[in-house]
């Protein structure tokens, strides 16, 4: 009877772990078929994507290691035939486990449900991650007709969230598109980037006094919306290459530190504005220095062969305004391998943006 009880253990274990195979296996062919959808992006994330998808690093995996291989129960139905056997249920997980197992280091292509819709976001986690220690997070917002996994690529802020600590966010837009005015779908998309920022202080260690935003053109549009809807949630904002209508109304409820970057030659929003369409972008960066109470006029702080750097200081609650004009810039990321004539070199868009976030958590 001893020996039949224990054959009747091994082929339950046995029928656990293939179920238990074929759904991680189903869980990775996802991951591959997200990422050969997804554009190349840079050797860092990029490999640890793929890394991800053959082989899983994921914590959610190891529960499964544990259950493959359990000798407990069956050690002890041999040793003492009369006794219970020992439970074979998993204790629950602490809540630092908890937290452990539901990310990944590197980049992931994620779903979040918001709205009655399944939305789609990259996300990135720092090698020096450690639960239980919170650490900033940047939501980075792709343009118009293009996708999360190019804005990646774009701005290269995955590498810098490996070499600094921070986690980053790349959100995908409904039809690679952000709704930054009126009506629903607006609505809609501000009410998933609140649910993605609250989701993932569910699940990561984040400091909610170092939440930020920035973007380039139609995210840089939907960044700069955040910092006048969502100023009780993203401590500062980063725009880049956007375009903004003057009468669009923006009554953030504090001040809110912003950094922006323009070309001068942006055929696709161009500089100086869009009749009464888009104002002016430098316009645009000396009204939020205005909504902040800065002094109004601008101290220059980088002077370059290309770039212009002006900041609006003397703000209320240290919320500065920093605008970089590229002179001859195109509609691009600066820094970025946009290629010649797009943007500059001179300066990196990316180090400075988190260099100023660094400096600007909420108060």
């Amino acid at each position: 009877m001893a020996g039949l009880t224990t054959r009747r253990i091994l082929l339950s274990g046995l029928a656990l772990s293939l179920a238990l195979a074929a759904c991680a296996c189903g869980a990775g062919e996802r991951d591959r078929a997200d990422d050969q959808a997804s554009p190349t992006v840079r050797p860092s994330p990029t490999g640890q994507v793929q890394a991800s998808a053959t082989a899983p690093p994921s914590p959610i995996v190891q529960p499964q290691a544990s259950v493959i291989a359990q000798p407990s129960p069956i050690v002890q139905a041999q040793a003492s035939p009369t006794a219970p056997p020992a439970p074979t249920e998993q204790p629950q997980p602490t809540a630092t486990t908890a937290v452990q197992q539901t990310y990944s280091v590197g980049t992931s292509v994620q779903e979040i449900a918001s709205g009655g819709q399944t939305r789609e976001y990259r996300l990135h986690v720092p090698p020096s991650y450690q639960p239980g220690s919170a650490m900033p997070l940047v939501m980075n917002l792709h343009g118009l007709n293009e996708t999360a996994a190019q804005q990646e690529a774009l701005s290269s802020m995955s590498t810098k969230a490996d070499e600094v600590g921070f986690i980053v966010a790349y959100p995908e837009g409904i039809d690679q598109t952000w709704h930054v005015g009126p009506g629903a779908a607006a609505a809609a998309d501000m009410q998933f980037i609140r649910d993605l920022v609250a989701e993932l202080q569910g699940r990561l260690s984040i400091d909610p006094a170092r939440i930020y935003a920035t973007g380039i053109s139609n995210g840089a549009q939907m960044s700069n919306r955040l910092g006048c809807d969502a100023s009780d949630v993203f401590a500062a904002i980063g725009p880049v290459s956007g375009g903004y209508p003057p009468s669009q109304e923006c009554a953030p409820a504090r001040p809110v530190p912003v950094v922006g970057f323009h070309g001068t030659d942006d055929r696709l929003i161009p500089y100086e504005g869009q009749g009464h369409l888009l104002m002016p972008a430098r316009e645009w960066a000396a009204a939020w220095a205005a909504r902040n109470g800065c002094s109004p006029t601008p101290t220059v702080t980088y002077q370059g062969s290309e770039v212009t750097g002006e900041t609006w200081s003397g703000c209320q609650d240290g919320a500065d305004v920093v605008f970089y004009t590229i002179e001859g810039g195109g509609h691009g990321w600066p820094g970025s391998d946009s290629g010649a004539g797009v943007t500059t070199k001179e300066i990196d868009a990316t180090d400075i943006i988190w260099d100023f976030f660094a400096a600007h958590p909420m108060p």
